[in-house]
């Protein structure tokens, strides 16, 4: 009788391919539709002056690259988030962290108008760890706080609180204009040599993903049982949170706050692969990134020859699944 190959291993065998296809098609699709012959002749022979090639190469490909990227970092952290809280709810957006950074971007545009795209980074980041500790401190100091309905809605009040004075810092000092492409995310605007810059403290924040995964399913069970077993909890959790840290920032300051790919994805993958997390972390940046790639392809058809902003599209899928969570799962954990 033959032995049935597990979902995660399908998932990683067929990432390739799917990836490829995934980038083709995005260079392919847009206002203006490419053959791929013209993407091999970009690609192999490329002329500055050919107006199709510098499409590709300076647009369409940068593009694509960091919609696969940003949408496996969102996804891990969600991933990461969801284990480590045991709260189905819990996503990079809605608990108010891409808010943060968002806010801390805006607040470092005010101070350090000048600030290099490092500077930005590390704004981010402070904007992440900022969202992090209003959110679980307040959290901590109400009765019944880390529900899974309760924390969702102390995000949700914390990441509108710091995106309105963020609003309300860009109008007075008048950056709105320079802000705003961090409040609504245009791929297309996509830096390469900001994701040049990203990659080191990306693949920290994945590194450290992978090395908590086997941690983070034992978490799952419950702190007393983790403990049982001999787990460093409060090491586990840090070690967690500094990943979520890097990721959601590095997201928020090469494309912009993006919502409800930390949300969805965790529970597609948790329902291909099952609860390990050494299979999820893998898989949700695999699925992660493709979906937040498809959905960019997506925006650029839904209102053509306009682009819909990817914001709009993902929220279009993430929001009724948010509500079906709530009212399937508000009151429990998915273990």
């Amino acid at each position: 009788m033959k032995r049935r190959v597990p979902a995660h291993t399908l998932i990683l065998a067929a990432a390739l391919p799917v990836l490829l296809i995934t980038i083709l098609l995005s260079v392919m699709y847009g206002a203006k539709s490419m053959e791929a012959g013209r993407i091999v002749e970009a690609l192999l022979h490329f002329d500055p002056g050919n107006v199709d090639h510098q499409i590709i190469m300076h647009s369409r490909l940068p593009r694509v690259i960091g919609a696969l990227l940003v949408g496996a970092f969102l996804a891990v952290s969600g991933a990461l988030m969801q284990g480590m809280t045991r709260n189905d709810l819990a996503s990079p957006s809605i608990m108010g962290i891409t808010d943060g950074s968002a806010f801390a971007v805006t607040v470092c545009m005010v101070a350090m108008p000048y600030a290099s795209s490092m500077g930005m980074i590390l704004a981010s980041f402070a904007g992440s760890f900022l969202s992090i500790v209003l959110v679980f401190g307040m959290a901590s100091l109400l009765p019944g706080g880390m529900s899974q309905v309760r924390l969702a809605i102390l995000g949700t009040l914390t990441g509108t609180f710091l995106s309105s004075a963020a609003s309300a810092i860009a109008m007075y000092f008048q950056v709105s204009q320079n802000i705003s492409f961090w409040y609504n995310a245009r791929l297309h605007l996509m830096d390469p040599k900001l994701i040049v810059l990203a990659v080191p403290f990306a693949a920290a924040g994945l590194l450290i993903a992978l090395g908590v995964s086997k941690h983070i399913t034992i978490s799952a069970l419950g702190d007393e049982m983790a403990v049982s077993l001999g787990q460093n909890t409060a090491r586990i959790k840090l070690l967690t949170t500094l990943s979520v840290i890097l990721l959601t920032g590095i997201s928020v300051a090469i494309a912009g706050r993006i919502g409800f790919v930390g949300l969805i994805v965790p529970h597609l993958t948790r329902f291909l692969t099952g609860l390990d997390y050494r299979h999820i972390i893998p898989c949700s940046a695999v699925i992660g990134g493709v979906f937040l790639a498809l959905c960019d392809v997506l925006s650029r058809f839904l209102n053509y020859p306009y682009e819909m902003p990817i914001g709009v599209v993902t929220a279009i899928i993430g929001v009724p699944y948010f509500l079906y969570l709530i009212r399937t799962r508000g009151g429990k954990s998915y273990r």
